[in-house]
């Protein structure tokens, strides 16, 4: 930040647009974050290290769940929420991540689809810090196209459901307490289990989810190793083989592919904030370096190439930031679009990435050592670009709305 307690990023007074609500709670994060995290988090990535204590200290500031109401739940408006993983992905996407998986996946996945009984026993805890969550979507061969997966469910009368499959880049799964394993199941296996208003026995399959406890006969998460993006985080593949599930854990509240997706575009939303953080930082870094480091006698600051870069950064950025509060406050309204979605994390990934690299360039071969952060922030962007959709997809659902035409195979 400079002298006045604004960031030198900032051209467009972007705090006029918000409530003093909303500036005071991202202060306190921002002041957390700064204290608690900025200075480990470099050699936290060189390390590979995932910092789950700091989940507890995350939900005595109300940021797990944020955007969620009742149940323990903070009840955050959209907006703030933003703000939070704004300030959050300025340290580290990995960071985000976690937060992102508790919150707008596991949590989003008991809130939106649980039975009562589900909602009253994990959410509470959840919002505590005291109970890890994960979300297990994605497969092997099942990332963009999720209606292709090959993880099924079969009901065993009298004992519950038995899973098998295999998913792959759950994030937290093999430190997780509870998972959401979503799977195919057979419509005649749901109404003969007492589903039959939510079956669609018009369909032969269709998806549900299922509380998967750590430790579960059968469950089998692993880390995935030798990451080069995203060490702050840690993501897991899964092997199901005959796992067991009770009745009870089932999310009997919604079926189909719409229910993960739902959970998903939480996420997406959460991603089009947060990812403008971390090109905030790596420009606010970059501002601060070029008025440090002297060549031909004068601080390359003061040379009219280096001044482009950083004003064209800061206009991207603030249109960014500009797009993300947009899409918020159409969320807060009720009158967001998943096309809206769609367009803040597309537009913002691609912003953030560019920024980033573009800010490494200042610092020229100071800029590939971790006491810098653009060049971490650009290869978690890689990660973050294609997860929770990749480029393309968004670009088909934007084309999709465009001209009533899905393109998508």
């Amino acid at each position: 930040m400079v002298a006045d307690n604004t960031y030198a990023s900032d051209l467009i007074n972007f705090d006029s647009l918000l409530s003093a609500q909303e500036i005071e709670w991202r202060d306190d994060i921002a002041s957390f974050i700064e204290s608690n995290v900025k200075p480990h988090v470099g050699q936290w990535f060189e390390d590979a290290y995932v910092p789950l204590e700091l989940v507890p200290r995350f939900a005595e500031m109300g940021m797990i769940g944020a955007h969620l109401e009742g149940y323990g739940c903070p009840g955050r408006s959209a907006v703030e929420y933003g703000l939070a993983m704004m300030e959050v992905e300025a340290t580290d996407s990995g960071l985000r991540t976690i937060l992102s998986v508790l919150g707008s996946l596991a949590m989003t996945s008991i809130h939106k689809h649980g039975t009562e009984e589900q909602k009253q026993k994990y959410l509470p805890q959840m919002a505590a810090g005291e109970l890890i969550g994960a979300f297990g979507l994605t497969e092997p061969t099942a990332g963009s196209d999720p209606a292709s997966m090959i993880t099924r469910a079969e009901l065993k009368k009298g004992e519950g459901w038995v899973l098998n499959g295999e998913k792959r880049w759950i994030g937290l799964a093999h430190l997780a307490d509870i998972t959401v394993v979503w799977a195919k199941v057979s419509t005649a296996d749901l109404i003969e289990a007492g589903h039959e208003d939510a079956a669609r026995p018009s369909r032969e399959e269709t998806v549900a989810g299922f509380l998967v406890p750590k430790g579960a006969q059968g469950f089998n998460p692993q880390p995935i190793d030798n990451k080069l993006s995203m060490r702050v985080s840690t993501q897991s593949h899964i092997v199901l083989e005959n796992v067991l599930v009770p009745e009870e854990n089932l999310l009997a509240g919604r079926f189909g592919l719409k229910a993960p997706l739902m959970c998903l575009n939480e996420a997406r939303y959460g991603i089009g904030w947060g990812v403008l953080g971390a090109a905030r930082d790596s420009l606010e870094q970059a501002v601060a370096y070029a008025g440090e480091r002297t060549q031909f006698g004068r601080p390359i600051s003061s040379f009219q190439l280096a001044q482009k870069k950083l004003a064209e950064m800061a206009v991207a950025l603030n249109q960014g930031q500009l797009l993300a509060l947009h899409v918020g406050r159409a969320k807060d309204a009720g009158t967001l679009g998943i096309p809206m979605i769609s367009v803040a994390k597309l537009a913002n990934c691609r912003t953030a990435i560019d920024i980033c690299r573009e800010a490494r360039t200042i610092f020229g071969g100071n800029g590939i050592v971790h006491d810098y952060s653009p060049l971490r922030h650009a290869a978690n962007l890689e990660s973050v670009r294609t997860y929770e959709g990749t480029d393309e997809m968004h670009t088909l659902i934007l084309g999709e709305k465009m001209t009533g035409i899905g393109a998508f195979a």
